[in-house]
């Protein structure tokens, strides 16, 4: 098979991903030295059309960047003015008073934001300094140089036929070289992933875990509308085995974002994280507010949840991780855009310093080590035993004994439970099938609630059909074989967007796994919870998959 030919570019920086991270260093790097080539590479059709995240933000990270925002018209306007944290029992509640939250907990300062809407002014800060972005260029490929550091990406490579060989419409895509490669490609990044893995990057930290995070936008009655109340609740109706928990967020425009995170170590194969959301909107507190009020948008996406003890090693040869792609979210606080900022910010500025020392293709340890010991160190080091407290205890152990291992890591500044392991990963936690009940979920009832494929049509997802599946089998004979006898193939449930399925003969024999790629919202969490660890997300053409508006 003959080589491909790609032209190519050299930028001093090349960036994967348009998000709160990848852009913070573009424009990190354009105020250090305005003479530096910067170029960021967005896989979605433009910027912000990819971004799900809540979200209440701390402005820290952007305070440091650009220190006038507010001046400059960024999209932040609603301030947090209420914050209630509630216990949901199946009709009603208990609120668990302010002052009994570690400070840490406090939203009050933040601001209700659309993320999408912040990434797309950023990306206008970020052009105005002569950064350039391209929008609709998902990268497809690593390149690595003589020495085997991290050299460049190719992009924009379109036009391939469902079996990989090359349409009559094939473009090869252009190689991107750049002195440094920051990867910040979000959660469970495919590029991010395979980088891991080449370097052994996780060798000294402990497995990644992970949630499903679920969300739905709502135009409600004026009435029902609370401009800047945050709600957020646990228990009902996960209960008390499995961890997760909602958000509701009242922003302008009588708009309110709500949404369900499901812990991605449940055990139960028939859980299905979309029908515990849709269930979770029939609650009596949720739907006083949503009743007679119409859904606009849907979305679905992971998120980092194993805090500080997960991090991998996030400097390497030629590049780095940054933000998501590092897992850097603080649990309890459930953000992570003001830490995907920083780490953007001291990744920039590690790669300056090299540059400017003559540099280049080297290990930015200085990024790793500011990581670690800087501010975002110093958010996640005190809240490391959440997530492994819910994991051992449920959500309500963990609630307890979480919360004093907060208030005393705020008072005395250690943890008095050190540093607790999270044991399996998300896949391993998988259990039998035999050994659990199928749930009964409530059919939608098209007004609060709503079947998954209607709610994908509200997320403007689209992939074209004539290209490879960018959901990759290891072994196409698992899904029957192994993971249907064994666990009840659970990606017919954990999948928010009905991309696998089970076909049947009419008397029931003969089952065939099927994958509609179509329906994609790039959550990635197949790639997480497959017990067999059989599927890999792959990036499809640049463009495709999901346009999130207002998220």
């Amino acid at each position: 098979m003959a080589e491909i030919e790609r032209e190519s570019m050299e930028y001093d920086v090349v960036i994967v991903g348009a998000g709160p991270a990848g852009l913070s260093a573009a424009i990190r790097l354009k105020q250090i030295d305005a003479d530096l080539t910067v170029v960021v590479l967005e896989k979605g059709s433009e910027v912000g059309a990819h971004i799900l995240s809540g979200a209440v933000l701390d402005t820290c990270g952007l305070d440091k960047l650009i220190p006038d925002w507010a001046e400059r018209g960024a999209p932040i306007t609603t301030k947090v003015t209420k914050d209630k944290f509630m216990i949901l029992g199946m009709g009603g509640g208990i609120r668990i008073p302010n002052f009994l939250m570690p400070p840490l907990m406090n939203n009050h300062g933040a601001y209700i934001v659309s993320m999408g809407n912040v990434c797309r002014w950023m990306a206008e800060q970020a052009e105005a300094l002569g950064v350039e972005i391209f929008p609709g260029m998902a990268c497809s490929e690593l390149v690595y140089g003589n020495n085997g550091e991290l050299k460049g990406v190719v992009a924009g490579e379109f036009g391939k036929n469902v079996d990989g060989s090359n349409g009559s419409n094939y473009e090869p895509g252009m190689v991107l070289y750049g002195k440094y490669v920051f990867l910040s490609e979000g959660v469970r990044g495919s590029l991010s992933k395979q980088v891991i893995a080449k370097y052994a990057l996780d060798a000294d930290c402990d497995v990644p875990k992970f949630g499903l995070g679920m969300k739905e936008l709502w135009e409600v009655k004026p009435e029902h509308h609370n401009l800047g109340q945050v709600t957020h609740t646990m228990g009902w109706p996960l209960g008390w085995k499995n961890g997760g928990g909602s958000f509701m967020y009242h922003l302008e425009n009588n708009q309110v974002y709500v949404g369900y995170i499901v812990d991605l170590n449940y055990k139960n194969p028939h859980l299905s994280p979309y029908n515990e959301f849709q269930r979770w909107k029939h609650h009596p507190m949720i739907a006083e507010v949503l009743e007679g009020g119409k859904r606009i948008s849907y979305g679905a996406r992971a998120v980092t949840k194993g805090g500080f003890q997960s991090i991998p090693k996030t400097a390497f040869p030629g590049g780095a991780l940054l933000g998501c792609s590092a897992g850097l979210v603080n649990l309890p606080r459930i953000k992570g855009n003001h830490n995907a900022m920083l780490s953007g910010i001291a990744a920039a500025e590690a790669a300056a310093k090299a540059m400017a020392a003559g540099r280049s293709g080297d290990a930015l340890d200085d990024y790793d080590t500011e990581l670690r010991e800087g501010p975002i160190g110093k958010d996640l080091k005190p809240v490391r035993n959440i997530a492994p407290l819910n994991a051992r205890f449920g959500p309500l152990g963990g609630l307890t004994l979480g919360g004093l291992d907060m208030w005393i890591a705020n008072l005395f500044k250690f943890n008095i439970l050190g540093t607790m392991k999270h044991g399996k990963s998300d896949a391993a936690a998988t259990g039998k099938a035999n050994d659990y009940a199928p749930i009964d979920y409530p059919k939608p009832d098209g007004k609060l609630s709503f079947d998954r494929l209607t709610n994908v049509s509200f997320s403007g997802t689209n992939h074209a059909e004539e290209q490879p599946c960018h959901l990759q089998l290891a072994d196409v004979n698992i899904p029957i074989d192994v993971n249907l006898p064994e666990f009840a193939e659970p990606a017919q449930l954990y999948c928010p967007a009905g991309v696998y399925e089970i076909l049947r003969d009419e008397d029931g024999s003969n089952p065939k796994f099927q994958i509609n790629a179509q329906n994609c919202v790039h959550c990635k969490t197949c790639d997480i919870k497959d017990p067999s660890e059989n599927i890999t997300w792959a990036t499809p053409q640049g463009g495709e998959g999901p346009n999130y508006p207002n998220m």
